[in-house]
């Protein structure tokens, strides 16, 4: 699909460089930075979606829980 894109003079001339340096197209090099950069942050909407769900449950741990959490710890001298 072509695209039209506006990006900063110093960007492109950057990724120009890069792209001969690599040996491959501009289309290569941007499609592959994009592709990077959506990869990164495809998992946002999960942690956002989680941070709702999670946010109205209490956090803290049952008495009788904590009880046995605290003596499932070795002691340690300090």
């Amino acid at each position: 699909m072509k695209t039209a894109i506006s990006i900063p003079d110093k960007v492109f001339a950057s990724a120009e460089q890069l792209a001969r340096r690599l040996g491959q197209s501009r289309s290569q090099l941007y499609t592959q930075a994009l592709s990077s950069y959506v990869d990164k942050h495809r998992g946002d909407k999960v942690t956002s979606k989680l941070d709702e769900i999670y946010s109205n449950q209490e956090s803290r741990l049952e008495p009788e829980l904590q009880t046995l959490q605290t003596h499932s710890l070795q002691k340690e001298d300090w």
